[in-house]
């Protein structure tokens, strides 16, 4: 048995932050941040708004495509790095926001990785034959915990959600292979300092700045474009496939640099990447599933195609998955 994805959906935030927009608000300009990360815009959560909200919106879409009633769902997998507090999980708010009554669930932490992981432990669900929809959520609220005088990060990130429906298949269709990765020795160059229990919130982290991402951008850059490289081409050989047997590869949207390196080493041609990078910019846990939903609404993949996902982010997390659809 395979868990296949069955269902896809997506929710962006309303309001757009153009280059031209940044360059108001920080020393930087639109040639630069295009030409470096391949970024034109981004979208943000409006006042009052968080992650719970735009998973929700992604969740009742989700239900509203494939039939199903809310009541159905068994599992809700919230990847993100910026719940909406620290408990109760972005998960518990999602099945109560969605009336999902019968589900449990919880939050997974990968960074940027962290849809890849949550959709291979959701498959594991599914194919263990206890459960038979598992509902899988990417979504992050990077504007939350963005320096916006920093002009290394708050230019690389946005706002939004991503999820997908995985059913039992027995077709042959759905998760083939997964290869993750965890380096915990990468975290000193991308992490947020401070809101755990190591550094709890008060006056001076505060004043430090110490609540916002925290970038090492070159040593980050080096090591996301071979790691991911690396392991998209290592699943690709360990199935026996090469870049001409894949329909399209779907990588995380960190920079236009790191995905084409990506690209490159795997033998990929330009109309198999799927790059939205320029229109949200770097969305984490979110920017994979968004980049699926809009391959099938774009009719990008038909049933049989072969799928393949990468990732990179804080951790080190890394990894890449290969789907049939």
């Amino acid at each position: 048995m395979k868990a296949a994805v069955t269902t896809t959906a997506r929710y962006l935030p309303e309001k757009i932050l153009t280059n031209k927009d940044l360059e108001k608000i920080v020393n930087t300009n639109d040639e630069w941040i295009r030409t470096r990360t391949g970024i034109s815009e981004r979208r943000l959560v409006s006042d009052g708004q968080a992650t719970a909200d735009m998973g929700s919106a992604a969740g009742r879409l989700l239900l509203e495509r494939s039939g199903y009633s809310a009541d159905e769902i068994e599992v809700i997998i919230v990847a993100t790095v910026t719940p909406d507090m620290m408990f109760p999980s972005t998960a518990a708010l999602i099945q109560h926001n969605l009336g999902a009554r019968n589900a449990w669930g919880f939050d997974l932490s990968g960074a940027c990785t962290g849809f890849l992981y949550a959709l291979e432990t959701g498959a594991k669900f599914v194919e263990s034959g206890k459960y038979s929809k598992v509902m899988v959520i990417g979504a992050d609220t990077m504007s939350s915990i963005l320096n916006f005088k920093d002009r290394n990060t708050c230019v690389l990130f946005g706002d939004g959600a991503g999820a997908v429906l995985l059913e039992p298949s027995e077709d042959g269709r759905g998760v083939l292979d997964a290869k993750l990765h965890l380096d915990g020795s990468g975290g000193k160059f991308l992490y947020m300092p401070a809101g755990g229990s190591l550094k709890p919130a008060s006056h001076e982290t505060v004043e430090n700045n110490e609540h916002f991402v925290h970038q090492d951008g070159k040593a980050v850059f080096k090591i996301a474009s071979k790691g991911m490289a690396d392991v998209s081409l290592e699943l690709l050989e360990r199935n026996n496939f090469t870049g001409q047997d894949i329909k399209l590869f779907i990588p995380h949207q960190a920079n236009k640099r790191i995905i084409d390196v990506s690209a490159r080493r795997c033998g990929f041609t330009a109309e198999q990447v799927v790059i939205n990078i320029g229109k949200y910019g770097n969305t984490t846990a979110a920017t994979i599933p968004i980049g699926i939903d809009e391959s099938v609404e774009n009719g990008k993949l038909e049933q049989g195609d072969l799928l393949l996902l990468a990732a990179f982010g804080a951790g080190y997390t890394w990894g890449s998955i290969l789907v049939k659809w």
